[in-house]
């Protein structure tokens, strides 16, 4: 049986733009969280989510692993790139598309997807 932080460990390294967040994509439960997710879905790549309402175990560990105390989290290639409010700043600069296109660009390539 695998602990709380190795699972946040391995969903960290096996998804290489992982939104950690209040609800669903479809359904946001937190305005932070609605935020934040339309501004990833904006850049048009694919990417996975954990509900942390649905995982208390990992809404009380994850701060701890990230020294981040707060939710949304946003982890672009195992790296933590912010919440909320530097999630939506680097979406009205063009930094977080540049940011998400890339890491989907190198997640195909190591895929072998011809499609990217």
């Amino acid at each position: 049986m695998s602990t709380t932080a190795e699972n946040i460990q391995r969903q960290i390294g096996e998804n290489p733009i992982l939104i950690y967040m209040k609800g669903t994509p479809q359904l946001p439960q937190c305005g932070f969280s609605a935020q934040t997710v339309q501004a990833l879905m904006s850049c048009g790549e694919r990417f996975a989510f954990v509900n942390i309402l649905d995982n208390p175990d990992i809404r009380a560990e994850l701060p701890k692993i990230a020294n981040w105390p707060t939710f949304p989290q946003l982890w672009v290639e195992g790296e933590l790139v912010g919440g909320c409010d530097i999630v939506m700043e680097m979406h009205q600069n063009g930094e977080l598309e540049k940011l998400v296109k890339e890491a989907a660009q190198r997640a195909n390539a190591e895929q072998g997807d011809d499609n990217a």
